[in-house]
């Protein structure tokens, strides 16, 4: 018995629990939440309105919300994995029918207090089943052809829906997260390297189709491409954001403008400034340093999680751990790597700072998951 458990024996099970959780990811989750609330307030114009307060609200009631899912007993969430992936299924079909449309991409189901996004509880929801099912699934079947068609079937088929939004990010997202907790559960090295010549060939052939009528992607997903490869080529169109992204990072320095400061998103260069590009405003405020200091906090959270997981003797336990982390990880990640011109500019928001409800709720509740799997881990 740890000297935790020995002086909380007399204490009532509920309140002994939250003791167990994960304190450092809390923290840190508040840390990087926190550091989302000074921007939103920063591109507001000093202003708790529009952005910071509802963002706060969000959080608060995000947190209570991971905090109920960790008291709950891992083996609950175990028996609930198959429901809560159709679920977000039937959210996804019915974001076909009755969902709201906004700059194109029909993305959202209005629920009257909030626009709800079933492709980011699509995301948590798929690594709950591909955790329940590689737990069910003895160790020697794992790399057996037939026991790989089915995890493959349940990352395409939210995946499809998706991408039918048009939504290529979390398309992206949903596609790398499966792989990568089948990768976790053992699935043998030959898979992937299949994957990954299927993916060069798929990337020849979108290529390839462009200007015909069987023409794979949107234009205007063509078009980010393009931006991507040369933004100078249309630095007042396709190439507008991220040049201005990139002209915050550089202007941005070492220590950064000063809080409150930056000419990129307070002249309204900046674009999306308070979501996908929040993270390039941080960078020009408050400097290499500053974006650095994120990254390590988002760092800290993945190492944390990791650390559970890897302690953890509970199969499903440990690799819905890696699979929220993973997903965490790809999240900002692309973020990042999409407004520093590393990666197409996709729609993918920075996790916990830029504004918005449903991902910030479905993020929160994938934690209460995490913490639910450390507070009721085997000892």
């Amino acid at each position: 018995m740890s000297y935790l458990e020995y002086n909380t024996k007399y204490v009532p099970a509920g309140f002994r629990k939250l003791l167990f959780l994960n304190w450092p990811v809390v923290f840190l989750l508040i840390a990087v939440a926190s550091a989302g609330f000074l921007m939103l307030y920063s591109v507001a114009g000093g202003s708790t309105t529009p952005w910071t307060e509802p963002q706060m609200e969000r959080f608060t009631v995000g947190l209570i919300l991971m905090i109920i899912i960790a008291m709950v007993p891992i083996w609950f969430w175990r028996n609930m994995a198959v429901v809560a992936y159709l679920l977000s299924l039937a959210l996804l079909v019915a974001v076909e029918f009755v969902g709201v449309e906004r700059n194109g991409s029909q993305r959202w189901l209005d629920l009257g207090f909030m626009d709800l996004q079933p492709s980011e509880m699509a995301k948590i929801t798929m690594v709950m089943l591909l955790a329940a099912y590689y737990d069910w699934l003895p160790l020697k079947k794992t790399s057996h052809p037939l026991y790989v068609i089915i995890p493959i079937f349940i990352i395409l088929l939210p995946t499809y829906f998706v991408i039918a939004q048009p939504d290529l990010g979390t398309s992206l997202l949903l596609v790398a997260g499966g792989g990568a907790m089948m990768f976790f559960a053992g699935v043998h090295w030959l898979y992937f390297a299949s994957v990954i010549a299927a993916g060069a060939t798929a990337i020849f052939a979108v290529f390839q189709t462009r200007g015909t009528e069987y023409q794979i992607l949107q234009d205007y997903q063509y078009r980010r491409i393009d931006t991507f490869l040369d933004p100078a080529n249309d630095p007042l169109g396709a190439g507008y954001h991220i040049t201005q992204a990139k002209i915050a990072f550089g202007s941005g320095g070492w220590t950064g403008r000063g809080f409150m400061q930056g000419t990129q998103s307070r002249l309204n260069f900046l674009p999306e400034k308070h979501t996908d590009f929040i993270f390039t405003t941080l960078a020009e405020e408050f400097g290499f340093l500053g974006a650095m200091g994120l990254l390590v906090l988002y760092l800290l959270i993945i190492l944390f999680c990791i650390a559970s997981a890897l302690t953890n003797r509970d199969r499903f336990a440990s690799l819905l751990t890696l699979g929220v982390a993973m997903t965490f990880f790809l999240f900002f990640a692309l973020n990042m790597a999409m407004v520093t011109g590393l990666a197409p500019v996709v729609g993918v928001p920075l996790p916990l700072v830029s504004y918005g409800g449903s991902a910030m709720l479905v993020l929160l509740a994938a934690f209460g998951l995490v913490q639910s799997a450390h507070v009721h881990r085997p000892r």
